[in-house]
């Protein structure tokens, strides 16, 4: 892989910051998933070391162009050096066409959110998205595992093995809660009720984030809960149809980064040429070791007018980089930022 293009995609979420580092032919060549913690530019600083150091054992990699996604995505790309910064459902939709070409309907479960895109001939044409209610998301099934004793890793094993899964009250994690309690009280056995929690995630995310979508076949399942043997069955059944689950479900939005990234260098490489330009001069990447760089950030709001916007800085080495967060242009049109 000496000297060979790679493309980085960074997906910074509230849960899990993720980066890959992919080759122009689509292969993940380097990935990492960390836990945000709160500290979302220290994680992502580790994570590309970690990504740099993967993509160096296959030789030495020469970063083409850096895309970032997800609810922190301005930040990366601040930090970073990013070259394209896109919303999450522009991201998941790009990485499941790819995959799954003739992909209809995405449906997207994580940690804190949950997003359900449908797609006409390669073309998003609705969307939603839940950020709001737990019951939802992903943290649902880990918050009940919690109580039912069990690591979340085996919890699609055991709804499996469910014969008669039960009716769980699904909208709302506190009536799930005494719901599951009242359960167990009767005796049902811990498959049962398992399953049953994953038909209930299901049954809410369609009843709320889906309803009034019209939700087509072929279906593709993304995000940490698609690993998820019991959520897949339960989506099989509740739609009628095979789910598809991609090879790297957990990295979808980060990949579609990745993917976008290659997009926007294979658009602006010809011009470059055509300029006599570098064509490594192109991307904005500040390097895989930003560890010893000095990172800040700081706020103000501005008096323009009634909005008065939160304004973020970005500060790298006690320079200006990126400044966004105001309702019109006037701050951001000198940010380093690319536009999401």
């Amino acid at each position: 892989m000496a000297g060979q293009h790679v493309y980085l995609g960074i997906d910074v979420g509230s849960v899990t910051t993720k980066i890959v580092g992919m080759l122009p032919d689509g292969e993940i060549a380097g990935a990492v998933c960390l836990e945000t913690l709160g500290q979302p530019a220290r994680q992502i600083m580790r994570g590309l070391t970690a990504v740099g150091e993967a993509l160096s054992r296959r030789g030495t990699p020469v970063v083409a162009g850096v895309g970032t996604t997800g609810s922190g995505r301005n930040l990366a790309a601040a930090l970073v050096g990013g070259d394209v910064v896109k919303n999450e459902i522009t991201a998941h939709a790009v990485a499941a066409l790819h995959q799954v070409p003739g992909v209809r309907t995405v449906l997207e479960i994580g940690g804190q959110d949950s997003k359900v895109i449908v797609l006409r001939d390669g073309v998003v044409v609705d969307f939603a998205m839940n950020t709001v209610c737990a019951a939802g998301t992903g943290s649902f099934l880990d918050r009940q595992a919690a109580r039912l004793g069990l690591d979340i890793r085996e919890f699609g094993r055991l709804a499996l093995r469910s014969t008669r899964p039960v009716r769980i009250a699904g909208r709302c994690t506190v009536f799930a809660e005494s719901d599951m309690v009242h359960k167990q009280q009767v005796g049902h056995s811990v498959e049962d009720i398992v399953a049953g929690l994953c038909r209930a995630l299901v049954r809410n995310y369609l009843n709320n984030l889906a309803k009034g979508k019209d939700l087509e076949p072929p279906f593709v399942f993304q995000g940490g809960v698609a690993a998820n043997a019991g959520m897949v069955r339960a989506f099989e059944e509740a739609l009628g149809h095979e789910v598809i689950v991609p090879e790297h479900h957990a990295l979808m939005g980060a990949y579609g980064a990745a993917i976008l990234a290659q997009e926007w260098r294979e658009g602006r490489g010809v011009s470059g040429r055509r300029s006599g330009r570098d064509e490594a001069a192109l991307t904005r990447f500040r390097g895989f070791d930003l560890r010893e760089r000095d990172f800040r950030t700081s706020a103000f709001d501005c008096d323009g007018c009634p909005n008065e916007c939160e304004i973020i800085e970005v500060f790298l080495d006690g320079a200006l980089v990126a400044r966004w967060g105001g309702r019109c242009r006037r701050w951001e049109r000198d940010t380093a930022v690319p536009p999401a």
